[in-house]
């Protein structure tokens, strides 16, 4: 159906649902005689399904259509962000309009009647070609009756279609009840959601059909979506053979440029509380009086998943394994060093190297608690940054050696 030819009067639709407006529940729908169909990127043509996805930067499928919906599928585009909706109704959609060679549409709640009129009048004006109108206000539910007089009021001040939305279960019940919802609010079409996901037969006028028949058609579409499956499958099997060379080698070193690099995870049950290889890490360099590791951080892009890769006296180490969160990537780059340099980590069952432990004892000892040092000796290394950094300035180098013997020691 072309673009021109595409009308929004006397339509049955499936209005848009977060999880259940899949492409096998759409197609069902226009099998049991819907006249459109909303759905909920970059376009990918599909040869093997024969399909066109569209695809997210993690090549996560975010919408998937075929030629049987072709010029009968509406795409949604919304947001539930207030302040981003104020933004909108300035010179966009006058521009999406014209810039698209298919007829752009507009949907919204009810808000109150005596303001609903001023809005889709400034819809209109800006040349789409129809507004569905749900029977609603924000702040109820489907258990409160929709106001068909709200829709109705809408119908009266355009000159374009307004598709009922809102009716299901509450009017509509079966297919006969369509026709009554849009005539009691006076549109021009209706737009099904709650009706249509407990028995999509809703739409046919054989209706309503069984349940158990309906869900046979629907898993007979659901064969589309078995190509994401497999691929959600092959990425969990690979994160577990991850693990498990991870734990079958975890003392294989392997060499990535200038980079030392180890197959291991950053488990948390394996440490006690408030205990971190990165703790570890920090106490050993200051010991050694070496300078504070530095982490880096990168993000794969297709799943989020962090690498961390710290240096530490002028040598890298990362874990060739990728973690979910910032904080874990670097506790398994920390592992990694610790491990190379044959360092004790923390790990529950090691002897104790007093790294850690031993600033502990010494703060419980002077009354403190263990943050409260942490802030004072923070504050302390502060104050002798700023105070070599204005020796510097001022050309003093003798007192920038005192200083330097002074937080070696």
């Amino acid at each position: 159906m072309a673009a021109s030819r595409l009308s929004f009067r006397n339509i049955t639709a499936l209005a848009p649902m977060v999880r259940v407006g899949t492409l096998p529940m759409r197609l069902l729908a226009l099998d049991y005689g819907a006249d459109l169909v909303y759905c909920e990127c970059h376009r990918v043509v599909n040869e093997v399904l024969q399909t066109v996805d569209f695809v997210a930067p993690d090549e996560r499928v975010m919408f998937r259509t075929c030629e049987r919906e072709k010029d009968r599928v509406v795409f949604q585009m919304g947001t539930s962000d207030p302040d981003r909706a104020l933004t909108v109704p300035g010179s966009y959609p006058q521009e999406l309009v014209t810039g698209l060679s298919i007829p752009v549409t507009c949907k919204y709640e009810s808000c109150l009647r005596w303001r609903d009129a001023h809005l889709v009048q400034r819809i209109e004006r800006t040349g789409v070609a129809a507004i569905a109108v749900h029977g609603r206000m924000k702040e109820e539910r489907p258990r409160h009756p929709v106001h068909c007089d709200y829709i109705q009021a809408v119908a009266q001040a355009v000159s374009i279609p307004v598709i009922a939305n809102g009716g299901s279960l509450d009017l509509v019940k079966t297919n006969g009840d369509i026709e009554e919802f849009r005539k009691a609010a006076g549109a021009s079409s209706v737009m099904l959601a709650r009706a249509a996901m407990w028995n999509a037969s809703v739409f046919s006028n054989q209706g309503p059909l069984p349940v158990e028949t309906v869900m046979e058609e629907y898993l007979k579409y659901e064969a589309y979506r078995l190509q994401e499956l497999y691929q959600q499958t092959q990425e969990r099997l690979q994160a577990r053979r991850d693990v498990l060379e991870s734990s079958s080698q975890p003392d294989r070193l392997v060499m990535d440029g200038d980079v030392t690099t180890m197959a291991v995870k950053f488990e948390r049950r394996e440490y006690p509380p408030q205990i971190t290889p990165k703790m570890f890490l920090l106490e050993w360099s200051r010991k050694e009086k070496l300078e504070q590791p530095l982490y880096e951080m990168v993000q794969r892009s297709q799943d989020r998943a962090f690498q961390s890769t710290v240096t530490i006296a002028g040598k890298k180490y990362r874990s060739s394994l990728w973690e979910k969160s910032k904080k874990f990537a670097e506790q398994t780059a920390a592992i990694v060093c610790l491990r190379v340099l044959g360092i004790p980590e923390g790990r529950i069952g090691e002897e104790d190297s007093g790294l850690v432990c031993k600033r502990k004892r010494e703060a419980k000892m002077n009354g403190i608690t263990e943050e409260e040092g942490i802030k004072k000796r923070h504050v302390a290394e502060q104050e002798t940054d700023n105070s070599k950094m204005a020796a510097v300035a001022n050309g003093d180098r003798h007192k920038l050696d005192t200083l330097q013997n002074n937080r070696r020691s």
